[in-house]
């Protein structure tokens, strides 16, 4: 059992992702207490033997790492009340598990809580949501981002790392809020939006029926985040407008474009070998075992190096006690 940074977590918020956390924190030894303001999803979280609370006051009483997991939506309420608790928990931590940084940060910062908060984002979901969805498994392994400001000292992201890359067996890229997001809108924020409206294209389509009952393997994966709640999407989308909105334009400028090569029989060879070089690499999780890079020393300005090395491909597999360890 691989030692644990924190002595006491705790994750305010338990559906999808933060039940998740929860449930493989407390598998791997660590002390976690869960809370959820639905009555229903702590009553669940309590019968698969975790410690779980309706109270915020109680669930960071003690806690050294305070993770927040609620809804977008909700995130400066929450994070206000957290302000108004965390004289309980000594020093505490904060971090995060939201799909967007920047206006999770400001939400933070309102609170008065900027100086405690490390950002994070596992790469981990499914189209499910709510306690009922979630299982260890999901965050076993896996890659996460985490974000800090570009004058970072590392006394906070330090322990996050080690037990992200300890105890959860995960890896880690360090990057701004801005890197983050702008990457998230293209990987995530995006691809919901696509899929939606490809969903959306046939739900309003005079052969709609017919469609859905031919419907296969490519419209069941281009479709399948689109049937995550509707209300989460949005707000994830919304929060990140400042980089998703450019994305869509250039993804409907190209879409343009190719329609009109369609209408007047000009070449779409470029449309569709853009994207050799990425598709040659492999697809997401099945691209080749990643190779040891030069670790970075963990010594003044060590955070700022390690968002420029991650922004460039690399990700912290771990952290001994003089530096960090690096792969790609």
């Amino acid at each position: 059992m691989v030692s644990a940074p924190f002595a006491r977590v705790a994750v305010l918020g338990l559906g999808l992702v933060g039940g998740s956390l929860a449930q493989l924190l407390a598998q791997r030894g660590v002390v976690v207490v869960g809370q959820d303001v639905d009555a229903t999803a702590v009553t669940s979280a309590r019968a698969v033997g975790l410690t779980a609370t309706t109270s915020l006051a109680e669930a960071v009483e003690g806690a050294d790492l305070v993770v927040l997991a609620v809804p977008l939506r909700a995130m400066r309420a929450t994070a206000a009340e957290l302000a108004r608790c965390i004289g309980t928990t000594a020093d505490a931590t904060v971090t995060d598990v939201g799909s967007v940084k920047g206006p999770v940060r400001l939400a933070v910062e309102a609170a008065g809580l900027g100086d405690r908060f490390v950002g994070a984002h596992p790469m981990a979901g499914t189209e499910h949501s709510g306690f009922a969805a979630s299982s260890a498994q999901l965050m076993d392994r896996a890659a996460w981002a985490v974000t800090v400001r570009p004058d970072d000292d590392g006394a906070r992201l330090a322990p996050l790392l080690r037990l992200l890359t300890g105890p959860l067996a995960g890896t880690v890229a360090v990057l701004t809020d801005d890197v983050h997001d702008e990457a998230a809108a293209l990987i995530s924020h995006v691809p919901h939006v696509l899929a939606t409206q490809l969903l959306n294209a046939v739900a309003g389509a005079p052969v709609r029926d017919a469609a859905l009952g031919l419907a296969a393997g490519s419209f069941r994966d281009g479709t399948r985040v689109a049937y995550t709640d509707p209300a989460r999407t949005e707000a994830m989308v919304t929060e990140n407008a400042a980089w998703v909105a450019p994305a869509l334009r250039k993804a409907v400028r190209d879409l343009e474009a190719l329609v009109a090569a369609l209408e007047t029989n000009a070449p779409v060879h470029g449309f569709f070998r853009a994207a050799d070089d990425v598709r040659a690499q492999g697809r997401p999780g099945e691209r080749r075992a990643r190779g040891a890079q030069a670790p970075v020393p963990l010594d003044a300005g060590w955070p700022a190096a390690l968002v420029a090395r991650c922004a460039s491909g690399a990700v912290v597999t771990g952290l001994t006690e003089t530096e960090a360890v690096l792969a790609r």
